[in-house]
């Protein structure tokens, strides 16, 4: 195969894509590039379907190698282990707009694997690779014949930006990844600071309008390179039993629609399912089993369009833009430092959070280098939720994908380190769920929050939209309950403030959605949040005091010239601190020192001890000195630990003094006021301006000191000894 290049203007950035140089043995391999960034993009089916399999065996799998940022791994292997929560991400964003662009029955097992070999740290690579996945199947003999492309959008000072830079996505005000094919959005993935819906679609045509660039130069490469598809056999039930099933479930589906509890549908339809199987088992023995699911399923998406489009209900009777009963509640455990259950339908969260210091941030190494995070949010989905058995093995890609979306979605309302110098993690464990689990735990991570003290800057709520389809007839229902989730054609996330949208996710079983569409969902999303948003303020309209459990932090400034001598060495100062108060203390390199504790006792002392150790002196204030050593022009005295100054002989009382010493002892305690501090630091101090009318002398019997000739040397700022090291 010879070496083929296509090139695009995307944005203001050159995208290459090349093909035949790397990778020769997939069935579709290419190479996709913007700046330093480069990442390879290959596909492989296998020969053979899997009869076996009533569904399509795609499998995506997105990886980094840390050469591509001229790192090594850290840990003791010194190689990529199992991959990261960003890999996961990554592997969803190129699996979900790319499945539903398959032929309905293509069942061959499919895998798509992204390498990341190249780095530069300005362009992102998950653009890059969902890209180069569409050219790769595009260009292979696997049957996909509708590419698609992405792009990020962000808003920065209030214009749209093409594909930004990583540093200029993290001060964006959106952050939004749309898919397309040439005529349909497919998939949406973001996070906003409170952007308007409006806002949201302009960024959404902008970006189909980009992606329009990359479709033309995919189709330009398969028509240099593109192999021959394979044929996919259509699979039909044949007659005389499709004629069966449908008489055997006559009635029966309609029937099962109507009871009010998804348990009672299931289990009806389970039977149903049972019955019908044994009957044509008996009735057609060639017929084959693995068939008579999708069939099934195929005939209940039937029978929810018949529903739907022409008698213009829902399974459970509600309205189109209805939203199930709400209940919210806070403050349902005792010693956690803040906690709520969440109940929407049959969709329910129980969600906690809990405040920690620095040293509870996470801290990811990724290809950027190493950063950390502040705010977590973690979800997990038992399967007693959906009163199944299953193995407990940690979560798996949908419930990091589910995480990701509600920490996304809350993430824009958390306050800054300044504000609120506190770590925060929120664990959403879902209880039960009947749809849209993932917006369930954006509320209830709201109301947890609130009840912990965290200051949000306002209650984010979220909700689920799904769309039916038939021909050109569509309808878009609000707060999907789980049967119209898995027979419809979208689950449409979205979250927000009154005053925005904070997250956005889109996923499909269709090619694609109109501008129409979308519009129609963000105005229902919109009603819908802002429903549920006056039931969550009406349980708790503002954040509560901080949990008495939580630890009380207090941030300090100290000059970062300071912080060695805070720490001492080999950390003997701050170590003491620490387990003599019972203080947890955290020391930035900016000069911020964070002190926590439960115990209020406990933080006041550290805190006393800190600014003894880090204090400087202020022009103008008066403290109590302690006379260190007298000199001939003067006393040098201590008015903080470790920090000295010189009160001049004329400073030390009215009138003309001779001798210091017939007015000052060493040891002596008096006050003296800061009266100058120069350029290198050194303290100039004044008892008479402390104390009116100054020093009295001391009785002619006193015990004087020997006064010194001259100053003593090797003193830094403010007169103390410098040690030599």
């Amino acid at each position: 195969m010879s070496i083929e290049t296509i090139k695009a203007q995307v944005g203001n950035r050159e995208i290459v894509i090349e093909t035949g140089r790397m990778a020769k043995q997939a069935h579709g391999s290419v190479t996709v590039q913007c700046g330093g960034t480069v990442i390879l993009a290959t596909v492989v089916a296998a020969r053979e379907a899997d009869e076996k399999k009533d569904f399509f065996p795609l499998m995506v799998d997105y990886r980094e190698r840390t050469y591509a940022a001229g790192r090594i791994p850290g840990g003791y292997f010194k190689r990529e282990g199992r991959p990261t929560e960003k890999e996961i991400l990554t592997s969803r964003l190129i699996d979900r707009p790319l499945r539903p662009l398959f032929p309905e029955d293509y069942r061959k097992e499919t895998q798509i694997m992204v390498t990341v070999l190249s780095v530069d740290g300005e362009n992102t690579a998950d653009m890059l690779a969902m890209t180069g996945a569409s050219a790769a199947l595009l260009i292979s003999d696997i049957p996909f014949d509708n590419p698609l492309g992405a792009v990020r959008i962000a808003l920065l000072d209030g214009a749209f930006v093409v594909n930004p830079a990583v540093n200029d996505i993290e001060r964006s005000d959106l952050d939004l990844v749309v898919a397309a094919t040439r005529d349909r959005v497919v998939m949406l993935e973001g996070g906003a600071k409170e952007i308007s819906e409006a806002k949201v679609l302009e960024a959404i045509d902008l970006a189909h309008q980009e992606i329009r660039k990359l479709i033309a130069f995919q189709q330009e490469l398969r028509s240099k390179v593109g192999r021959k598809k394979q044929e996919v056999v259509k699979i039909e039930i044949p007659e005389e039993i499709s004629k069966r099933l449908r008489e055997m479930t006559d009635g029966q589906l309609e029937r099962i629609y109507l009871l009010p509890h998804k348990e009672d549908r299931e289990e009806e339809t389970r039977q149903l399912y049972k019955k019908i199987s044994k009957e044509l088992q008996t009735a057609f023995p060639d017929f084959k089993e693995g068939y008579l699911k999708m069939f099934f399923e195929r005939l209940e998406n039937e029978k929810l369009r018949e529903y739907v489009l022409e008698k213009g209900k829902r399974l459970d009777s509600r309205g189109f833009k209805d939203i199930r009963p709400i209940t919210c509640e806070i403050g349902v455990l005792p010693r956690t430092h803040g906690s709520a259950l969440f109940t929407r339908g049959q969709t329910q969260s129980l969600s906690v959070a809990t405040l920690g210091t620095g040293d509870d941030e996470q801290r990811i190494d990724s290809l950027e280098g190493e950063v950390s995070k502040a705010f977590m949010l973690h979800y997990n989905f038992p399967p007693f939720s959906v009163g199944e058995v299953g193995p407990n093995r940690g979560p798996g890609r949908r419930e990091i994908g589910h995480g990701a979306l509600a920490e996304r979605a809350l993430f824009a309302v958390i306050p800054s380190q300044e504000e609120f110098p506190y770590t925060v993690r929120l664990v959403s464990d879902i209880l039960e769920s009947n749809g849209s689990s993932s917006m369930a735990t954006v509320c209830g991570g709201t109301l947890a929050l609130m009840d912990a003290g965290v200051p949000i800057k306002a209650p984010v709520a979220g909700v689920a939209l799904g769309l039916v389809t038939k021909g050109a007839r569509w309808q878009v229902l609000s707060d999907i309950a789980g049967s119209e989730d898995h027979h419809g054609d979208m689950d449409f996330k979205v979250a927000g403030t009154r005053k925005g949208v904070t997250a956005i996710q889109m996923d499909l079983k269709i090619s694609g959605v109109t501008g129409e569409m979308l519009k129609q969902a963000f105005q229902q999303a919109l009603e819908g949040r802002l429903y549920i948003l006056d039931i969550i303020q009406g349980t708790i309209s503002t954040p509560k005091e901080l949990s008495a459990y939580a630890p009380r932090i207090t941030t300090l400034h100290i000059n970062p010239e300071k912080i060695g001598a805070l720490i001492g060495p080999g950390g003997k100062n701050i170590k003491k601190i620490v387990e003599e108060t019972g203080a947890k203390i955290d020391i930035e390199d900016d000069g911020r020192v964070f002190v926590s504790s439960i115990d209020s006792g406990s933080s006041e002392e550290a805190i006393r001890r800190i600014q003894a150790v880090c204090a400087e002196a202020e022009i103008g204030k008066i403290y109590q000195g302690k006379v260190r050593k007298l000199m001939n022009f003067g006393a040098f005295c201590e008015i903080l630990p470790g920090l000295d100054g010189l009160c001049h002989v004329s400073e030390v009382s009215e009138g003309y003094v001779k001798n210091v010493a017939d007015y000052l002892r060493v040891g002596d305690e008096v006050p003296v006021k800061v009266v100058g501090i120069d350029d290198n630091g050194k303290i100039s101090l004044s008892i008479k301006q402390a104390k009116e009318g100054g020093w009295p002398m001391l009785p002619p019997d006193a015990e004087r000191d020997v006064v010194s000739e001259s100053a003593p040397r090797g003193r830094d700022r403010g007169g103390r000894e410098r040690s030599r090291r």
